[in-house]
């Protein structure tokens, strides 16, 4: 009994993703090719026109006048129009047989019409054909998921015109939204697609693109695309061949170099180049740019692809279970990448090269940290692009670093234990490869800890300096820079502290408070009640206090007021002299007892050691408050010093100009060590 076929019920089941809406179109096209071989019709002698239709426009295939409509229409269907052998009695059969094993030589698997309908609403074929006993004849139909309608056949009205018209018509939308808008991408993706038959002994049939009245000749384009000729290559995998055709295109919309997996003469897959072989980013420049494409084909690969040529039926990974007979994509991706290394190994060896100058020239000017580590690193297995960013090669360091770090991690915790069958010698090698590897990363830590610093003074420099207006930056920003405000030294981590730049010992502290008042520490006794004044709640104006001893003999009080550059307004008081305020502030806290963080009296708090110290610009009205508080000039004429001993305070008035100075002198070793400029 026969089996019946339900036409509906195989294009439900016949999968087509909305991403690849040319692929009916490209079937179109290569059955075109094989009814030109079918007739005996050499590439000379065939055409195939393929005619872009458009909302809008008129059904004739060649318009004559262009402005009937636009070519940024929405596309809403194609012809495919060959002289080949056309729809015979033999052809239509197998047309209306599914599944027919007819041209399976040749890759056809008897539902590339069903990918017609399955992106288009119908598709109308007009064929003029040679039939033995009638000689010329036209035999026209519709194609619909209602199957066969509109069939007639009867005699040609001209006996010498053969050719066939493929019409696809109503291409729906949510296929037609992915495709291209104009004819010249179009024109690419199809000779992307049947490049096998334009490279193939013989090339292939003259194959016109029409759309409107303009005309692009694939044959022509293919010559254009191409770099040089293409070569074929051959490995075995498993006992398996795989033919690899090396295609390099001079021009091309994409600048990604790829590896294409065909099956019977068709593209089926393609995966970028650069995830297999690093370093291969962007066009290759060899006199003039190209990008290489390779197309992998195979019987394997013609056995095991599904039905509608969208993917293979391989596994990714055997999982052990047949590792001696089952062929894998990782073997074959791993094959194929080997092969394609050795045919580029002059181009990925320049690249590999620029790749190296560009990371060793961004470590040297930009990053120092990192080339401690750069010899843990081998940077062709990265995948850099050498026109990478400088934010995307901190990144990739970075990661590297980290792996190093948890490495070193790892190996630490098993260090001490001796491996089965190691000798004293390799124990010691491991123990000194280790250490080393450990001594690296630790110069690396420091190298980003001296890059840091070098920022912070270039970012105070710029912070001192005048604005475009002529202004200049609040004290509030200047003090942020140096410590966080309205903060204590235990709410804040140590990297965003910048004390070093007044004084490196402003690091050892027991306690630090930032923008807060007296009453609020638990250092000091003090009322704010009595003196609400005392910190000047001006958000400009507000000190840090630092106990920097928790020994009680050994305490001493800082302090530090922060000024607006070239803030020119000092006078008498304590609300606008900079030097007054900071001994006020001094005093109120000593009236108040000094305890240390754990709350233990400091006997004679009184009388506990005062450093002050005033960041500004030495305006003529500091200046003039810095005489009257007998202070002695600084060598390099840049700020003033002295002692109070009615306060047992040393002051110190530190302009911005020495403050970056004094910084810069204290860090110059370091910053000459990695190269930092000093200056």
């Amino acid at each position: 009994m026969k089996l019946e076929t339900n036409l509906q019920g195989r294009l439900r089941n016949t999968k087509l993703p909305q991403s690849k809406g040319l692929f009916p179109l490209f079937e179109a096209i290569i059955n075109s090719i094989h009814s030109l071989e079918a007739a005996g019709i050499g590439p000379e002698d065939g055409l195939i026109k393929v005619i872009i239709q458009r909302e809008g426009a008129p059904l004739f295939d060649q318009p004559k006048d262009a402005t009937t409509t636009s070519s940024s229409e929405p596309i809403v269907g194609f012809k495919v129009i060959d002289n080949g052998i056309g729809f015979n009695e033999e052809n239509f059969k197998s047309f209306i047989t599914l599944d027919t094993p007819y041209e399976i030589d040749k890759g056809g698997r008897g539902i590339g019409r069903l990918l017609w309908l399955k992106a288009f609403e119908k598709v109308d074929v007009v064929s003029h054909f040679l039939n033995d006993q009638h000689g010329c004849q036209q035999r026209s139909f519709q194609f619909s998921p209602k199957g066969i309608l509109k069939y007639s056949i009867k005699d040609a009205d001209d006996q010498e015109n053969r050719n066939t018209i493929i019409h696809l018509r109503g291409f729906y939308k949510n296929f037609r939204s992915n495709v291209p808008r104009t004819a010249s991408p179009i024109a690419s993706a199809i000779v992307e697609y049947c490049l096998w038959y334009f490279v193939r002994p013989g090339g292939a049939p003259r194959i016109m693109v029409i759309d409107q009245n303009e005309g692009i000749s694939l044959n022509d384009l293919y010559e254009s695309l191409m770099h040089t000729s293409a070569s074929i290559d051959h490995i075995h995998i498993k006992g398996i061949q795989f033919d690899l055709l090396h295609v390099k295109l001079r021009s091309t919309t994409s600048s990604n170099h790829s590896i294409g997996y065909c099956a019977d003469d068709r593209l089926v897959q393609k995966e970028k180049l650069n995830k297999f072989i690093s370093g291969l980013h962007g066009k290759i420049t060899n006199g003039e740019e190209f990008v290489y494409m390779c197309y992998v084909s195979s019987s394997v690969l013609n056995d095991r692809v599904d039905p509608v040529r969208n993917t293979f039926d391989i596994s990714s990974d055997s999982g052990g279970l047949f590792d001696e007979t089952e062929i894998t994509w990782s073997e074959i991706n791993q094959g194929v990448a080997s092969k394609i290394s050795g045919h580029l190994q002059e181009y990925i060896d320049q690249i590999n090269q620029r790749v190296q100058d560009r990371v060793h020239e961004f470590v040297s000017k930009k990053s120092p940290r990192y080339r401690p580590i750069l010899r843990h690193i081998n940077l062709n297995d990265l995948n850099i692009d050498p026109k990478s960013s400088d934010r995307d090669l901190e990144l990739i360091l970075h990661r590297q670093y980290a792996e190093i770090e948890s490495q070193l991690l790892a190996e630490g915790h098993d260090l001490m234990k001796p491996q089965n069958g190691e000798s004293l010698q390799d124990y010691q090698d491991r123990i000194s490869s280790y250490l080393r590897k450990v001594e690296d990363v630790k110069k690396s830590d420091l190298a980003n800890y001296v890059t840091h610093r070098r920022v912070v003074i270039d970012l105070l420099k710029n912070a001192i300096n005048s604005r475009s207006d002529g202004s200049y930056a609040h004290e509030e920003l200047i003090h942020k820079l140096m410590m966080p405000m309205q903060i204590e030294s235990s709410e804040v981590l140590q990297d965003y502290c910048n004390l070093w730049l007044i004084d490196e010992r402003l690091a050892f502290h027991e306690y630090l408070a930032s923008d807060q008042t007296l009453s609020t520490m638990p250092i000091t006794g003090s009322k704010s009640t009595k003196e609400p004044d005392l910190l000047a709640l001006n958000v400009f104006d507000n000190p840090i206090l630092v106990s920097d001893n928790s020994t009680p003999p050994l305490a001493s009080i800082v302090i530090v007021e922060f000024k607006r550059p070239m803030r020119n307004d000092a006078t008498q008081g304590r609300e606008k002299d900079p030097i007054e305020q900071v001994l006020d502030y001094l005093d109120e806290t000593r009236k108040g007892g000094v305890r240390t963080i754990q709350g233990r009296q400091i006997p004679a708090s009184n009388t506990i050691p005062g450093f002050c110290y005033v960041i500004c610009d030495l305006t003529p009205t500091i200046t003039k408050r810095c005489y009257r508080h007998d202070l002695s000039i600084t060598s390099d004429g840049m700020g003033y010093f002295g002692y109070n001993k009615h306060y047992k305070a040393y002051i110190e008035v530190i302009s911005f100009d020495r403050l970056v100075n004094m910084a810069m002198k204290r860090n110059r070793a370091f910053f000459d060590k990695l190269g930092l400029p000093s200056e």
